[in-house]
């Protein structure tokens, strides 16, 4: 792809994707993984830690109730903009909570705001990016957007969980340690919040949905266009089950990761900080990594080329876990590769699914489409999400990890299922070629 870097204006998609992107990712890392962490520093055990955490998740999965209201009322610049600015009022909230006693409750209500805010703005992010890049670019810039989904990644569950672990040293107080990383990440989303209202371009293309009938009557039409979809029953069963073993892993490893090194807890007894730059940082590296890897290969060969190795990286990988239980490592070089492995797979892997969500909301609507897609995505993640505590505390962590192994041939059952254009994903020229 050719760029005249000379005619490039501050409104290039090279520009904003980016950022858009990276602004996307943060609160949901925050809310369901740097979250994770900090109910552990704070005292809460692995089932009510996994179970709180997966609770936060609801608002993606619910978010194609009101992913509609998004498509038909005002420009999704306009709800880009006010949602990240509400996003860093609710995090200044958390860090004013933190610090209370009996502060539960406001905790759970502050993460909800930031999860709500969080989901809506994915569905306002992802129609613009959908109307504004043609497909070919769409397919280009997965990679881009992937990659900066990630850096949010490390810049949640690298940086700001480092910067809580310093903290905690410094202050010896976890409670007032997180208060302030909260701070600093409110902060930072004002930031984003001026940057993007410069960068990102008050388009022709971005209007509301023409209305048919009435807006109820719309709305509903909204809703029966995607279950009128060709093979609506496999593509649901795909999204559900793809990334079930995943859905396990991810509510207990950095619980694997924090529990003391010994027979009673099976744990690794890392630091915040240690699990800040192991998983956080060198984790988040890999996945990176394989997204990048992932979009560019689709780009060049297609969906169906790539499929079949995409599925076995992101669940064969997954066996890493099983050893570090096992021999229970203290060597940081060992963990982060067993990570660093793990996570490039499952970047490679995770591309799949997000391509087959592009295809499948292909089409009228297809900015609410595509939030129901990732709707049905979150709901696969809540719902293993959680029983994963009370099925690790049962188990322990090596029976655990070995159970999510079992779980791999569902993905690769679902996987088969599919159904999709061969040629979906490569260039326009490969197109042409063929």
């Amino acid at each position: 792809m050719h760029i005249n870097f000379n005619q490039m204006s501050r409104h290039w998609p090279g520009f904003w994707v980016p950022t858009l992107y990276f602004t996307e990712g943060l609160p949901n890392i925050i809310v369901t993984t740097v979250a994770l962490i900090m109910f552990k520093r704070l005292g809460f055990d692995n089932a009510d830690t996994a179970l709180y955490t997966s609770w936060f998740s609801l608002p993606w999965m619910l978010k194609p109730f009101w992913s509609p209201v998004v498509e038909l009322v005002g420009r999704k610049r306009t709800w880009i903009l006010t949602l990240q600015l509400l996003i860093g009022v609710a995090l200044a909230c958390v860090g004013f909570t933190l610090p209370m006693s009996n502060n539960l409750q406001w905790l759970m209500i502050f993460f909800f705001l930031i999860a709500f805010s969080s989901a809506t703005h994915d569905i306002a992010a992802d129609g613009f990016y959908m109307i504004e890049l043609t497909e070919q670019q769409q397919s280009l810039f997965v990679g881009i957007r992937s990659t900066f989904f990630r850096l949010s990644m490390i810049t949640g569950q690298g940086v700001l969980v480092m910067l809580a672990g310093a903290l905690e040293a410094y202050l010896k107080v976890p409670s007032k340690a997180w208060a302030w990383t909260f701070f600093i990440s409110a902060i930072l989303f004002f930031l984003l919040v001026a940057v993007h209202a410069y960068i990102i371009p008050k388009s022709s293309n971005d209007c509301p949905s023409p209305m048919e009938k009435s807006p109820w009557a719309d709305y509903l039409q909204t809703f029966l266009d995607f279950f009128k979809k060709p093979h609506i029953g496999l593509a649901l069963t795909f999204m559900l089950f793809y990334r079930m073993p995943e859905a396990m892993l991810v509510k207990i490893c950095p619980l694997f990761f924090l529990d003391p090194n010994d027979v009673a807890n099976g744990g690794l007894g890392l630091t915040t900080a240690d699990i800040g730059f192991a998983q956080g940082t060198i984790g988040v590296i890999g996945l990176i990594l394989g997204g990048i890897l992932g979009g560019v290969l689709v780009s060049l060969h297609g969906f169906r080329r790539w499929l079949w190795p995409m599925v076995l990286s992101i669940s064969l990988p997954n066996a890493v876990y099983i050893l570090m239980a096992y021999y229970q490592p203290t060597e940081m070089l060992f963990i982060g590769s067993c990570i660093f492995i793990e996570q490039l797979g499952y970047g490679f892997g995770f591309t799949a699914y997000m391509l087959y969500m592009l295809y499948f909301s292909q089409g009228k609507n297809q900015t609410a489409h595509y939030a129901f897609c990732t709707g049905f995505m979150t709901l696969g993640l809540i719902l293993p999400g959680m029983v994963a505590g009370y099925l690790q505390e049962a188990l322990g962590y090596l029976n655990f990890f070995i159970f999510v192994m079992c779980l791999c041939p569902v993905t690769f059952v679902v996987s088969a299922l599919i159904k999709f254009d061969p040629l979906f994903g490569k260039s326009a020229t490969k197109k042409q070629k063929e």
